[in-house]
């Protein structure tokens, strides 16, 4: 099964694709079809998407059962530990390319050194 969602795409080709897909709304589409039909499918979405965006997540035999591929748009796949996710860029790294977290992040991390002793105190 694959759900395909356009924004700011031409209408021609969603029109196209409602001979493969059904368009449950303006710009979702839903279907099953076979992986080269998919395939197909979303080199003419990337070939007549022109300024326009697209996400398509379908079946996969993973662990997530599931795949993401996107065309032009801010948020992007990303790998972590096996595990398919999709990152939202926050508007301060748009334009580095990577998002790195920095060391200690996380209040799990704060705890963790609050709790820990500092060398001058376990001497």
């Amino acid at each position: 099964m694959i759900v395909l969602v356009l924004s700011a795409c031409p209408e021609g080709l969603r029109g196209d694709l409602t001979k493969w897909l059904l368009e449950i709304s303006a710009g979702v589409f839903v279907g099953r079809v076979s992986a080269r039909v998919r395939e197909l499918l979303w080199e003419r979405v990337v070939e007549l998407a022109k300024d326009g965006r697209a996400i398509m997540v379908y079946s996969a035999r993973n662990e997530q059962r599931l795949e993401f591929r996107v065309h032009r748009n801010q948020w992007v796949p990303i790998d972590l530990d096996g595990l398919k996710l999709i990152l939202r860029p926050s508007p301060k790294s748009e334009g580095q390319g990577s998002v790195e977290l920095r060391p200690g992040w996380s209040n799990a991390s704060r705890y963790r050194r609050a709790g820990r002793p500092k060398a001058s105190e376990s001497d």
